[in-house]
Order: structure tokens, then C-alpha cells, then sequence
């Protein structure tokens, strides 16, 4: 999740909050890819989760990432919270989950150059201290209460505040990962567009993502957990966005729609403030209950945007939000996914006369059963399969278009980095799928044995 936000002045109109995020429009060629992706830690002889102290632990790893690849340290009341280095940084989620947000970068080689320069260094730091890691969806053994809590003050008031709405937030903070792709757009009837293609097709990244069919040591009877997970959790801030399709939809359609989702905290000082349940709106008026009088920065506004998690979101970016974290060939394949798909017109119209005569209900049920079956998933009377094999066609042509060379030239364009997903198209299977095998097959029921075949 991600860190305090800066450097926004005071907010004196109220057109200020629409202009904050309009303020990421970009021309074409300044469009940037910013991957993120987490993954858990884990003692190797325990199999147990990283605690966040001691000579194993999360706080061993960001200091060894810290003296050893230069990153510079966050800190949080002393702790080791985070790191940076350069437009990128390491952070942490509630149960120890380390993810990688990535630097703007121009091509999917880049990134992918960066989330392999990435593990190697969390694989040398982890090898040394006695750890591992590992990309899945969901955590498949772990019980919440062997999740240790970061020590960050967020993530405290967003654990009190879980048991309150929903039925499922706490695992989601603790015992989830996923990976995502931050992607640019050029106007508000470019974002608007995107962000109607993003949220249509979410489920189709779903699928060929689903990675978490494991829960508490046993399978759970769906591919993507994870995503039940979401779909469980907490309606004000989450879910699918029926307006973003409606007349009339732009930046302040957003803006409306973000300040009716209930504030969490204030960043003050270096402490969070709790504001759980409050009202940007009141915030606006000088009638926070949590700060009386006081009224909110550009920086407050950033971060209440932080605490809103539908399946794609608007800041001064887009992100995917969509899909499990997963192996290594994948973290790669969902930035090349999205950006065949969004950056190029050709691709973009051709995705948006795909999915523009859907309804709400369309898209909801497909959301439901691409967690539940992923590419066998059906609704509405599609097909997921057929579906994500049209989109893959979608997104290879954005790909072919873009003509965005790599290896020196050697590699004439990025659709290689589509080549998992196309194998699980022509099989039917996602990695889910062959996780369950594996338990069903040569595993004989023994979970434990996905650490040692699947870990980075």
C-alpha cells in the first residue's frame, strides 16, 4: 500500500480535487509503465512467516537491501518501514508483504529489467539471513494469527476499522498479494475511455492471474481467492464502479464519488490520525471531527485517494488493480497485458467495442466467476476463455503497434512478454490450476510443498 503523500498546498476550491488528478494528463509520448508487484516472506527451515524484528525478519531485509543496493531507508517512529531509490520504492503491507512499486519506465523490457534486477537482490539479501519468498495470491497455509502487523501506523487504524464493514478485510490486508500496472492517460476523454476498458475487462486479468487456490492449508474452492476476497470486503470503496459507464462521467464524477468513501486516517507530524468513519466533505468545511477547524491539503486529498480500492482506480494514474501476485514470467505478462490494450488507439477502440454493450450485471457476474473459475468462468453468455483469447489477440496487436524494440534492437516489439498468457488460453489452465494439480498429483496433499517448487 502506499506511503504518506507530499508536497500539495492547501485546498482552497473545491475544482482543486478534479484538477489534482487532471493534473497526471500526459502527452502520448511521455506515457510511462510503473509495475508493482508483492510477494511473502517466509523463514526457510519454518516455513513460517517474516516477523517484522529479529536476525530473520522484514526489518533485516530492508536493511540488507538497504547497505547492500543502496536504497535509502523510510522510516515510521524509528522503524524501517519502507525504502527509495531513484522515482522507485520498497514498501510494506500489514502482514509483512514486501512489494515492489516500480520507477515510470518507457517499455515493458524496462520493467521487466527492473523486476528481475529486483529479486535478485531480495533473493541474495533473503539467502543470507535464512528467508524466502514467494508470488501467490494468497497466503496457503498461514492462519491470521500467525500474520505478524508492520509497524506502521495505517495499517493499525485500518485493522480496527476491517471488523467493521465487510466480512473479509483483515485477510485481504495480511494474507494477499498481487501485482499491478500504473499506466498514464492524455485527457479526461482518454481516462475516461481507459477506465471504462480497465474495469470491463479486470476480470479477464482475473483469470489468466488467478493464483490463490489455497487458504488455511487446503483448497478453498475457487482459482483467485484473492479476488472473493475483494468482492467481500468493504462496497463504499470497492468494486466494479457502474457511474464510471454513465453520461457525464470525468473527473468529478470521481471526486463525488471519492468523497462519499469514509476517511480512514490524517497524516500529521509523522502520525496518523485516526479519522476512521469521517467525511473528507466535512474535512472540507473545517468540521473534522478528528482535526476541528483545521481544513485539508492536496496532500491529504492524495492520500484519502490511497484508501479507495476498486478494481481500477484514478489518481493522477490508472491502476489495474485486478490480478494475483504470481511467478516470476507473470509480474512481466500484466504490464504487457494492459499496456497492448490501453496504449495504442487501434487496441484501445477495438477493446472498448468489445465490451461498451455490456451491462452492470455483465460485468459484476464476470467479475464473480473468474474468481471462482477462472478461464472456465461463463456469464452473461461469455465465455471467459473465448473472451481472454479475443483480448490477448487485442492486446498483441497494441503491442505489434507500439514497435517498442528491446535486447538492442534484437527484439522487435513487447509481445513476447504476452507468451504465458497465450499458453494458458490454448491450455485452459492458469496457475491455479496447475497448483491444484500439483496438490492433487505428486504433492499427495502436502501444501508445504509449494515453497520449495514455486518460490522466487
Amino acid at each position: 500500500m502506499s506511503i504518506p503523500q507530499s508536497g500539495g498546498g492547501p485546498i482552497e476550491r473545491y475544482e482543486q480535487l478534479a484538477e489534482y488528478m487532471e493534473s497526471g494528463c500526459k502527452p502520448t509520448a511521455d506515457w510511462r509503465i510503473g509495475t508493482e508487484h508483492e510477494k511473502f516472506g517466509y523463514c526457510r527451515d519454518t516455513l513460517m512467516p517474516l516477523p517484522y524484528d529479529g536476525a530473520r525478519s522484514i526489518r533485516a531485509m530492508l536493511e540488507g537491501l538497504r547497505d547492500r543496493y543502496d536504497w535509502a531507508p523510510v522510516l515510521e517512529q524509528g522503524n524501517i518501514i519502507g525504502l527509495t531509490k531513484g522515482a522507485a520504492n520498497v514498501s510494506l503491507e500489514p502482514g509483512g508483504q514486501l512489494e515492489l512499486s516500480g520507477a515510470p519506465l518507457e517499455t515493458i523490457h524496462q520493467t521487466c529489467d527492473e523486476v528481475n534486477e529486483h529479486l535478485r537482490e531480495v533473493h541474495s539479501v533473503a539467502d543470507e539471513i535464512g528467508a524466502r519468498f514467494i508470488g501467490l495470491g494468497a497466503a496457503p497455509i498461514w492462519r491470521h494469527e500467525d500474520m505478524p502487523m508492520m509497524p506502521k501506523g495505517r495499517y493499525r487504524l485500518m485493522n480496527s476499522y476491517m471488523d467493521r464493514v465487510g466480512t473479509m478485510g483483515k485477510t485481504m490486508m495480511y494474507r494477499t498479494c498481487t501485482v499491478q500496472v500504473n499506466l498514464d492517460f492524455a485527457s479526461e476523454a482518454d481516462m475516461v475511455r481507459k477506465f471504462r476498458v480497465a474495469l470491463a475487462l479486470q476480470p479477464v486479468a482475473t483469470a489468466l492471474f488467478a493464483n490463490s487456490p489455497f487458504l488455511d492449508g487446503k483448497p478453498n474452492g475457487r482459482k483467485s481467492w484473492r479476488s472473493h476476497i475483494w468482492q467481500n470486503l468493504d462496497p463504499a470503496r470497492t468494486g466494479m464502479l457502474p457511474f464510471v459507464f454513465e453520461d457525464g462521467m470525468g473527473f468529478e464524477r470521481y471526486v463525488d464519488f471519492a468523497l462519499d468513501v469514509p476517511m480512514y486516517f490524517v497524516y500529521r507530524d509523522g502520525a496518523y490520525v485516526d479519522a476512521l468513519g469521517q467525511s473528507f466533505r466535512d474535512f472540507l468545511k473545517g468540521e473534522l471531527p478528528a482535526l476541528p477547524g483545521e481544513k485539508p491539503t492536496l496532500s491529504d486529498w492524495a492520500d484519502h485517494l490511497t484508501t479507495i480500492f476498486p478494481e481500477a482506480r484514478i489518481k493522477k494514474y490508472m491502476e489495474m488493480r485486478g490480478a494475483d501476485g504470481g511467478p516470476w514470467r507473470r509480474l512481466c505478462a500484466l504490464p504487457a497485458f494492459w499496456v497492448g490494450l490501453l496504449y495504442d488507439r487501434g487496441a484501445l477502440d477495438a477493446a472498448w467495442d468489445l465490451v461498451k454493450g455490456w451491462s452492470a450485471e455483465t460485468r459484476e457476474g464476470l467479475r464473480a466467476a473468474a474468481s471462482l473459475d477462472a478461464l472456465q468462468a461463463e456469464a452473461g453468455g461469455i465465455r471467459m476463455i473465448e473472451l481472454a483469447s479475443e483480448v490477448l489477440k487485442i492486446s498483441e496487436a497494441g503491442l505489434k503497434a507500439r514497435a517498442r524494440p528491446g535486447a538492442g534492437g534484437l527484439v522487435p516489439d513487447e509481445t513476447h512478454f504476452l507468451n504465458a498468457l497465450q499458453e494458458s488460453v490454448e491450455s485452459g489452465k492458469v496457475p491455479a490450476d496447475e497448483l491444484l494439480e500439483r496438490y492433487h498429483g505428486d504433492w499427495k496433499g502436502d501444501l508445504t510443498r509449494i515453497y520449495a517448487d514455486f518460490s522466487y
